[in-house]
């Protein structure tokens, strides 16, 4: 995905430079683009390419772990930008990013949206696969989506896993592939008959939509069907559907369904 965003960058005559946090960027991606490896904690060094480089719009894209104080050992700019952070620091995922993109904006940047470059980056509403749920699934997928609404309302995840009407698992900071790598077993205790169940991705309640959109990708769906879940439901308003195509046809071998979902009145079109 950073790499489909910086190329729709150039592609639109924007001049691409790559900030990669060492630990976390991928290097293959990162290797087709002028770019400089920094550790989290060094925002001296950060700002100081950015602007170096004439930079004014960023985009924060790509999985970035949650770090201890220990592991990003500011240096002076850093501290300083902790200190301006906040309490936000050690709220939820959504409380700390918009306090990052706060303070990006009073450094003199402006912060966009993955999908406000990349403009087919979200899923769209409907069914893109062969299968379709069934009236369990759907039943399933109005579950999901009122546990989604209340654990984003509280910034905690913006995923889970519903089954038969049963909350079989919620995401927290493991992450969504974390959570599905355990659904499988929990299944099981359960003593329900393969596939059943759906994972619901939703965007948080009052969530700042230029970073963590929910994503859902070709591993996504692959977890899923190795979980034996029947198929994957998004948000349509703004869960990002990274390799689409891929996506749908890993759902089709997999005989799962993949659908985007209306938050507002939570019709499916199917």
């Amino acid at each position: 995905m950073p790499g489909r965003v910086a190329a729709a960058a150039s592609a639109a005559g924007r001049s691409v430079f790559i900030v990669g946090l060492e630990g976390f960027a991928d290097p293959n991606v990162i290797a087709a683009w002028p770019h400089v490896y920094f550790r989290m904690g060094a925002m001296r060094g950060i700002f100081g390419a950015l602007r170096e480089h004439g930079c004014q719009d960023l985009v924060l894209i790509g999985p970035v772990r949650r770090p201890s104080l220990l592991d990003i050992r500011p240096d002076a700019d850093g501290a300083r930008m902790l200190a301006r952070i906040g309490r936000a620091a050690f709220a939820g995922d959504d409380g700390l990013l918009s306090a990052v993109i706060r303070v990006l904006g009073e450094e003199g940047f402006r912060v966009l949206g993955a999908h406000e470059i990349l403009h087919e980056a979200l899923g769209p509403r409907g069914l893109l696969s062969r299968a379709a749920p069934d009236a369990t699934a759907m039943a399933d997928i109005t579950r999901g989506i009122a546990v989604t609404g209340a654990l984003g309302s509280v910034d905690v995840g913006q995923s889970c896993v519903v089954s038969a009407g049963v909350v079989v698992a919620v995401e927290a900071v493991e992450g969504t592939d974390a959570m599905l790598a355990r659904c499988g077993a929990l299944l099981d205790g359960l003593e329900m008959t393969r596939p059943i169940g759906v994972l619901v991705k939703s965007v948080k309640p009052g969530q700042d939509r230029r970073a963590d959109l929910p994503t859902v990708g070709p591993e996504t769906i692959r977890l899923a069907a190795d979980a034996g879940l029947a198929g994957v439901a998004y948000d349509a308003s703004g869960t990002i559907l990274a390799e689409r195509d891929a996506c749908i046809a890993r759902a089709n071998e997999r005989g799962l369904f993949l659908l985007g979902y209306d938050p507002e009145t939570t019709e499916t079109g199917s």
